[in-house]
């Protein structure tokens, strides 16, 4: 870190009572009446989606308790309640639990904001024995904390880069090369979005990731549209369409499992379907790649998670 850096003042902490009320406020406007069976009184609403009268009406609590919440005064608030509000809005369970966290935020404050991340010795020993599997660990804000040597053939070799720069948020906005990686691009970038907002709502307090979200909402204008929408979700497996400068397109099934003794830690594994051309393409990498760079882990001298 240089002598700017360190007395260069702290980003602020994102403002916890307008993430909640524009979180309520943005799961309110999607919904329209007829879609929670509720009629709807002409043409000209001066709101997009439910009225709070309404909402309040559905969630079985008085209009001016609801608006106090919305305008994000979330103190006292009782679990029973926010389950109700769940309900009403129709959030899934991840928006339910980012409700949560950003309503009854105490308990993280209480805790440090930040914490070094390090990926366990043993666990990079395992992803470099995953003979053919693309393998790392994303932690918080994204950050890309351990990889193998097929992930490095696959994604690139993230060794080369500085440690802040070792993170998907950062990749997928700021490199454009990440749009041609990608062939679902978007989805991509909405999908970490939603990985920072419920960052968000579990670190409200977290430095790094104040910084982050600041440097992104200037650079990038569909960051800043994303981010706008305040959509939350998780992804535990799925399908990713690649492309790759040396294989060309490949299709692979990925893997989310998250670190029982740090569930801010996930393990992300990639593979193909048996005998396809995606197979043959990882085969191919993995003979190319002989020479790529060797399991890469934070905690390297002067990185900081």
């Amino acid at each position: 870190m240089d002598d700017q850096a360190a007395h260069s003042p702290a980003p602020e902490p994102l403002d916890g009572r307008a993430e909640l009320s524009e979180f309520l406020r943005t799961r309110r406007a999607r919904l329209q009446p007829e879609d929670v069976g509720l009629p709807h009184f002409g043409r000209h609403r001066r709101v997009p989606g439910l009225r709070r009268e309404e909402l309040a009406q559905l969630a079985g609590v008085s209009v001016a308790y609801y608006t106090r919440l919305e305008q994000g005064n979330g103190r006292n608030v009782s679990g029973e309640v926010l389950d109700a509000i769940a309900r009403a809005l129709r959030l899934t369970d991840a928006e339910h639990a980012h409700l949560t966290h950003l309503a009854k935020p105490t308990q993280h404050k209480k805790k440090r904001a930040v914490r070094p991340q390090r990926v366990r010795p043993a666990l990079l020993q395992l992803m470099d024995a995953m003979d053919g599997i693309p393998a790392y660990v994303a932690g918080r804000r994204t950050d890309i904390l351990g990889w193998n040597r097929m992930a490095a053939a696959l994604f690139g070799d993230w060794g080369a880069l500085a440690p802040e720069e070792r993170n998907w948020a950062r990749i997928c906005f700021l490199r454009p090369e990440s749009r041609v990686m990608f062939r679902d691009w978007e989805q991509k970038a909405s999908d970490i979005v939603s990985y920072l907002r419920m960052d968000a709502g579990c670190y409200p307090n977290d430095p790094l990731l104040s910084a982050l979200v600041g440097e992104l909402s200037v650079k990038s204008e569909e960051f800043r549209s994303l981010w706008a929408t305040h959509d939350v979700r998780e992804k535990g497996h799925g399908v990713k369409r690649l492309h790759h400068s040396l294989v060309g397109d490949l299709t692979l099934s990925f893997e989310t499992l998250r670190l029982p003794d740090d569930h801010d830690q996930s393990l992300m594994t990639y593979h193909a379907e048996p005998d396809s051309a995606s197979a043959e393409a990882l085969r191919l990498l993995a003979s190319w790649g002989a020479d790529a760079t060797r399991t890469g882990a934070a905690g390297v001298p002067g990185a900081e998670q």
